[in-house]
């Protein structure tokens, strides 16, 4: 079974409500952007982040526009050591994932339940749907914060909310 049909079938499991939306393949926010995802609601972008030995993987989740220093805001608020962005093997290795297609949803495919996922206290005050790609770069996924969460829980693997 493919990534993203793991994601679909667990969101509809867990009877998450959802919207999914089709599109081109994207790498950026901003072709995102020219397509008009964004209308119906909060777009995150995600940061597949290692600590510096390595051993710590992380998927942080914030709205699209918010600018944030990895070592300044993220590390920071984890309490961690110096952090890198990981490379395209571990994120394969992780995640089961490519370059493009990041998110918190990503943990569907990590058995082991290693991979901390970390999203911005903001997203928790939004009153709409937030947004992500199902691991893969053609579709769309709108849930509320509470759909998210009840995904995350559901897959095992930590979860930290907190201020970037």
């Amino acid at each position: 079974m493919d990534s993203q049909q793991k994601v679909l079938d667990t969101l509809d499991r867990l009877r998450i409500p959802y919207q999914r939306i089709e599109h081109p393949p994207v790498y950026t926010i901003e072709e995102m952007d020219a397509l008009g995802i964004f209308t119906a609601g909060t777009v995150c972008k995600n940061l597949f982040l290692r600590n510096a030995n390595g051993k710590t993987h992380y998927v942080v989740c914030l709205p699209k526009d918010k600018q944030v220093d990895i070592q300044k805001n993220i590390r920071a608020a984890l309490g961690c050591s110096r952090l890198s962005f990981g490379s395209d093997e571990r994120l394969e290795k992780q995640l089961a994932l490519s370059t493009g297609a990041v998110s918190p949803f990503g943990v569907v495919n990590d058995d082991d339940h290693d991979v901390v996922v970390v999203l911005d206290k903001e997203l928790q005050k939004l009153d709409g749907l937030i947004g992500f790609h199902p691991n893969v770069n053609t579709a769309f996924i709108w849930l509320t914060f509470d759909g998210l969460m009840t995904f995350l829980r559901a897959m095992g693997n930590p979860v930290i909310c907190t201020e970037l």
